[in-house]
């Protein structure tokens, strides 16, 4: 008697949902779950729990946010770099494409897509990235092109650019308003850590005071939609 193959089969792409936010999370899953050639064998809402579930059920592809609970999804990918080499991730994040994307396609990934997508060019990226291609917007690709033509549009660049991206972090949570404390808790790190960043994104961005930074920091957010949504 002849059965029906089950949902993960092999013809069956497996997706791993990792996001800190459960409504998110779940939206994603639904999404997912109406094309017939997906499948999420996984969600996860940490760094942790993601390496765990890649460790335990390697999907095919990892669907990430880029701000996950006490960590960066910039950590996530460096990490999923290391130890499941091939294990393509691809981004989804409501932070600003140009300030990011670059940033997590140097990291190791394979795509970045805004929040604000159609669910269709969501499903669209993830085919992309497992066609083994790069999934951005055109925006982005011109931009990256300009840069490595050594355009004059692309040496301009934008100021953050000059920034690690641990220190983009800290810059970000110094425009949300964070103690160095709550940074430190929040990012795992020391509040001496913190204090040595926050220094050096004073010295980068050639401001004087932490109230100057801070000032910047929350224009910086405001200009570029890149404040985290509440939870």
């Amino acid at each position: 008697m002849k059965t029906e193959p089950d949902a993960t089969s092999k013809a069956t792409l497996r997706i791993l949902v990792v996001d800190d936010h459960p409504v998110v999370r779940q939206g994603l899953v639904m999404t997912l779950g109406r094309h017939p050639g997906f499948s999420v064998c996984g969600e996860a809402a940490s760094l942790p729990e993601a390496l765990d579930a890649i460790a335990k059920n390697p999907p095919d592809l990892v669907l990430s946010d880029l701000v996950l609970e006490g960590a960066s999804g910039l950590d996530l990918i460096k990490e999923i770099r290391a130890r499941h080499p091939g294990v393509p991730a691809l981004i989804l994040s409501m932070h600003d494409e140009e300030v990011y994307s670059e940033r997590v396609l140097r990291a190791g990934a394979r795509g970045y897509l805004m929040k604000n997508e159609h669910p269709d060019r969501i499903v669209e990226g993830i085919l992309t990235v497992l066609k083994g291609e790069i999934a951005i917007s055109e925006k982005m690709k011109a931009k990256i092109l300009g840069r490595m033509a050594g355009s004059r549009e692309a040496k301009q660049g934008f100021s953050v650019d000059r920034l690690t991206d641990r220190e983009l972090e800290v810059f970000r949570l110094v425009g949300e308003g964070l103690s160095t404390r709550k940074m430190a808790d929040k990012l795992s790190l020391s509040i001496k850590t913190i204090e040595a960043h926050i220094a050096h994104v004073k010295r980068k961005l050639g401001t004087e005071s932490g109230r100057e930074l801070q000032l910047r920091a929350f224009n910086w957010i405001a200009d570029s939609g890149s404040r985290r949504p509440p939870v």
